[in-house]
């Protein structure tokens, strides 16, 4: 049994690390402790200035600073220059007047002159600004509709008119009996009507041409955008679903009532709505929309359907599909569009004919698990990259054909395609060259835990080194693409701000400095990545914390990293930093510390990820216990004395672990669960286990709420109350099982005023005092 469980025993607990000592109060502290790194690094339009956000002085919250060669040190930016950094700017290249909107007016801004002017503000703001083919030309979303503004003429002119709901003056055709009747009787109501159809006659001769009314109903109205000419705009009518949410209870609120909040939709088929893509021709002043069922597999039903008698046979149809905002060649030329089914297995690149209102398939991917990977829209409503070259012919887009997730070109004109990038590693992030003739690309070449920079000539397709030390880079490229704002990290290391040249294995010089000299008191460890077998023969990654032998306790504990989806056994600062410094700290006590890159985990290419489809808890599971074995047969590890931790899809695995694999671990801490996953949200859980009532087997099979009869180690539960992401309901509905099953080695600690994310020191405090006496209480030798 886990003794003494509420009374924190180690609240104030200190370890004697390697040349200080650490404090759990201290480390808890978070970016307070360490010191507050800086972030959302972008260039001034003129090359000279960057800036970024920062806290150095540890105040209330970050602030705008900005850093110029000759400067010894960043320094604050006014209000009015941090505001204006952060505008979003559109402008051809080279050009030397761009364009921006600012709370809802439209500026232009000269730089050499370093001068705003205001061209257009009225009470209904404008947003969605766009260039148009010719310079000068933009257009911008008001009211729901484009409007296409001339600067070289000074002209306004608004090309659509969509107007929700129905058209109250459109008069039903067919007369009622009263209606016939009144005509039929009375001289007064023929003359009437004899005039309104003369004066409608009148007035169509002499008929503007200004746009005319379309009324699109109750659907949501998505995605307006014009082609660079101006001739047609592309929209979305997607129907509105009305789905019952979770409601969240708040109890600690400012006026003492309790507080409900809607939170999120649970997964179901009921939120696989339909949506239209739709054409709107300025010239003919006329609604079209696309028809996409010769789409090639559209009506291909998933292999699962096999499973299930009442699916096995279900007649074919034509699958739901969401189509994105198309993108257009430079002068205006050529679109094309990325199509999604919604049920997460099929994805399709199609050239548009908006005259014709027609589309050519260039492109098909299919996986039976899900479409996804850097650079691929993983979710409805996501984006990846799609973009033209200079030849305003060539596409370039990224997919996961290969097993790995790699650039690619299509030729529209010869049907050409082209594989860019190869290897056994992924392509993270694109940026194409001003002149469409570079390509640099983050990747993960050197190694699966890096983010590596190149630059890549497309004539010859040569990858040349820029950033390939061991860590991760972040860079931006000044508008000139002469320099490289760099935001960098290692294990061990927190991200700072470098400044760089854009050549050949630059280097690296800092402009930033975070760190707080409490934290660089203590000298912390560089996990080092190890690779082992997992039973199926495939490589995983692990982080390794070894303690000095003087001290090692044959323990161990493994955590499970959150997201399922995420990385965190690689060569940079971890998101994890708190887990990060708490595994020090259990490393100074003698516990050895594994954190895995289970199976699922981003970086490894698409198998890897997809290799939890439809059983969660499984693989990814099987591949802790393998770890474990791995610390066994290597390190010495008791392989009664291993426990087991980890937040959010962490949480959830400790919990599969504790109640499907009952003799692996003796105690687990598992933080803000998911024990059912067909109560957590849709776009997440569509693409693992596809949906509960079509796949209910999947659901089943992976949710730790239907194995809790089988507990047998000491479980700690805990949870914030206010969790948007994974309803505190969620381990109040598990708890309720234990108590009806009569468990009694659990414990459930709950966080009034947390979310999924603590954010209060103290709660920090709390929860890892807990986890920690629940380690020391079942691992050690020595336990009462």
């Amino acid at each position: 049994m886990i003794r003494a469980f509420f009374i924190l025993t180690f609240l104030f607990l200190s370890i004697s690390g390697q040349s200080q000592t650490l404090q759990l109060e201290e480390i808890m502290k978070g970016d307070t402790f360490i010191g507050e790194q800086p972030f959302y690094g972008r260039w001034s339009l003129d090359n000279k200035k960057v800036y970024f956000e920062w806290n150095p002085n540890n105040d209330l919250g970050s602030s705008t600073y900005f850093w110029q060669a000759g400067m010894t040190k960043p320094q604050l930016a006014t209000s009015l220059e941090s505001a204006f950094s952060k505008l979003e700017f559109k402008s051809k290249p080279n050009a030397t007047i761009v364009y921006y909107i600012d709370k809802g007016a439209l500026y232009s801004y000269n730089i050499p002159n370093k001068i705003s002017k205001k061209l257009l503000q009225q009470s209904n703001p404008i947003t969605d600004l766009q260039l148009g083919k010719e310079t000068g030309v933009l257009f911008f979303i008001q009211n729901e509709n484009i409007l296409k503004f001339d600067t070289n003429k000074g002209t306004v002119v608004q090309l659509t008119n969509f107007k929700s709901g129905e058209d109250e003056a459109i008069e039903d055709k067919k007369d009622s009996f009263l209606q016939t009747q009144q005509k039929e009787l009375f001289q007064f109501v023929r003359d009437q009507e004899a005039k309104k159809k003369w004066n409608k006659a009148k007035a169509d001769e002499n008929k503007t041409d200004f746009p005319k009314s379309y009324y699109y109903g109750k659907d949501s109205f998505e995605s307006l955008k014009a082609n660079p000419k101006g001739s047609f705009a592309t929209f979305r009518l997607a129907e509105i679903v009305e789905n019952k949410s979770e409601i969240m209870e708040n109890f600690i609120t400012e006026d003492g009532y309790n507080k409900s909040v809607n939170t999120k939709e649970k997964v179901s088929v009921t939120n696989l709505n339909k949506s239209r893509f739709g054409i709107y021709s300025v010239a003919k002043d006329s609604v079209y929309f696309m028809n996409f069922s010769s789409l090639s597999h559209i009506q291909e039903q998933p292999t699962y359907y096999k499973e299930y008698d009442n699916l096995k046979n279900k007649e074919k149809e034509d699958r739901l599909i969401f189509t994105q905002e198309p993108t257009y060649s430079e002068d205006g030329a050529r679109a094309v569009t990325e199509i999604r089914s919604l049920d997460n297995k099929d994805r399709w690149i199609v050239e548009l004919n908006l005259e014709k209102g027609t589309f050519k398939e260039l492109e098909h991917q299919h996986d039976e698990a899900w479409i996804g990977g850097p650079g691929i829209p993983s979710y409805t409503y996501s984006s990846g990259t799609l973009g033209f070259l200079n030849d305003n012919e060539t596409i370039y887009f990224q997919s996961e054909a290969t097993g790995y997730s790699h650039l690619y070109s299509y030729n529209l004109k010869t049907n050409k395609k082209s594989q860019l990038t190869k290897g056994n590693w992924e392509v993270r992030d694109v940026t194409l060259s001003k002149d469409k003739k570079t390509f640099y690309l983050t990747t993960n070449t050197t190694h699966p835990g890096n983010r590596d920079f190149y630059k890549m000539d497309i004539a010859d397709g040569i990858m040349h080194p820029i950033l390939t030390k061991d860590g991760a880079h972040e860079v931006v490229l000044s508008p000139d693409e002469s320099t490289l704002l760099v935001r960098y990290s290692y294990k061990n290391k927190p991200w700072e701000f470098y400044i760089a040249a854009n050549k050949r294995e630059t280097a690296l010089s800092a402009i930033t400095h975070s760190t707080t000299k409490a934290f660089e008191s203590y000298s912390w460890r560089t996990p080092e990545v190890i690779t082992f077998k997992a039973q199926d023969g495939t490589n995983v990654n692990a982080r390794l914390y070894k303690p000095e032998s003087s001290k090692a306790n044959q323990a161990a504990v493994i955590f499970v990293h959150g997201a399922g989806y995420l990385q965190n056994a690689h060569n940079y600062w971890s998101s994890y930093h708190r887990e990060y410094m708490f595994h020090n700290l259990l490393t100074d006590l003698g516990y050895t510390v594994l954190d895995i890159d289970y199976r699922g985990s981003d970086g490894y290419g698409r198998d890897f990820r997809t290799g939890i489809y439809r059983f969660m808890g499984g693989k990814d599971l099987s591949d802790q216990i393998d770890g474990k074995k791995y610390l066994v047969q290597n390190l010495g590890i008791d392989a009664n004395r291993v426990g087991m931790y980890g937040g959010s899809y962490g949480g959830f695995i400790t919990l599969m672990a504790m109640l499907t694999q009952p003799t692996e671990f003796n105690s687990g801490a598992a933080i803000r669960s998911v024990t059912d996953w067909a109560h957590y949200n849709h776009g997440y859980t569509g693409n693992i286990l596809n949906f509960p009532e079509t796949d209910p087997i999947a659901f089943k099979k992976s949710s730790p709420i239907y194995f809790a009869d089988n507990l047998q180690g000491d479980l700690l539960m805990l949870h914030g109350m206010v969790d948007d992401n994974v309803e505190y309901k969620d381990i109040i509905r598990l708890s309720q099982r234990f108590i009806e099953l009569g468990k009694k080695n659990w414990n459930l600690a709950s966080f009034p005023v947390e979310a999924h994310g603590f954010k209060e020191t103290y709660s920090w405090v709390d929860e890892y005092s807990r986890i920690l006496n629940l380690f020391n209480n079942t691992l050690l030798e020595n336990k009462n």
